[in-house]
């Protein structure tokens, strides 16, 4: 998928847009599910074949694409943290929660530390931003797309990583192209901080949404996450 134009000013339309070249296939939140179950693993197979060309991009520092730049992973995480809190607080909920995390990362900033090298990181990489081939006999993935949210990170701290450990099911055939990740008691507590992250952006996502409960319920979430990483 090629970015044709992109405005923001908003003088040709009032809101902001851009214009993206046509990308082929069929959203696979809709196309997975016409594949028996037993075919789901060739799509994580190959879901686990992309994530791992992200990952082995090297970048020039820690942080978003875009910027703001830092010299160490634990400023990065620090900031990104500390900009989901003043997002949190702008929509009238509360963020002492993620601020408790914000503590606990500068903390411990040595084991964030502990991931010297900037990797690419898709930010949303999964199942509703891939496209599949229609007629193929298993699912194909044809492109992905969406990386407004593109960082250089912890490989281990993308979204993609995330999902693909959320469950036990025909998701455990990523790892068989992905690789494994390191694993370590600083590893372990890491990875709690990375789903602090994401419970606070599931947060912002689930009240944008409208779903009370899911914004209640990324409280209860964020509790045990506190209770663990000191």
């Amino acid at each position: 998928m090629v970015v044709v134009a992109v405005d923001f000013t908003h003088e040709i339309i009032g809101r902001d847009y851009m214009v993206q070249s046509l990308l082929d296939g069929i959203p696979a939140t809709e196309h997975l599910r016409t594949y028996p179950r037993s075919a789901w693993p060739a799509y994580y197979r190959k879901l686990g074949e992309i994530a791992r060309r992200v990952h082995d991009v090297r970048g020039p520092a820690f942080g978003p694409i875009t910027g703001p730049a830092y010299g160490r992973w634990s400023e990065a995480v620090a900031a990104s943290l500390e900009d989901i809190a003043t997002d949190v607080e702008g929509i009238g909920l509360d963020a002492s929660d993620v601020r408790k995390v914000i503590v606990a990362a500068h903390h411990h900033q040595a084991v964030l530390d502990e991931i010297a090298e900037p990797r690419m990181l898709a930010g949303d990489l999964w199942l509703p931003n891939t496209q599949l081939d229609q007629h193929a006999p298993e699912p194909v993935i044809t492109g992905v797309y969406d990386f407004d949210r593109t960082w250089w990170g912890d490989p281990a701290a993308d979204w993609t990583i995330r999902m693909a450990t959320a469950k036990p099911d025909e998701r455990i055939a990523f790892w068989y192209t992905y690789g494994r990740l390191r694993q370590s008691e600083d590893a372990a507590w890491r990875q709690k901080i990375y789903e602090a992250r994401h419970l606070g952006a599931i947060r912002l996502e689930r009240h944008r949404l409208g779903n009370v409960e899911g914004v209640s319920a990324s409280y209860g979430s964020m509790a045990d996450i506190l209770a663990t990483v000191g």
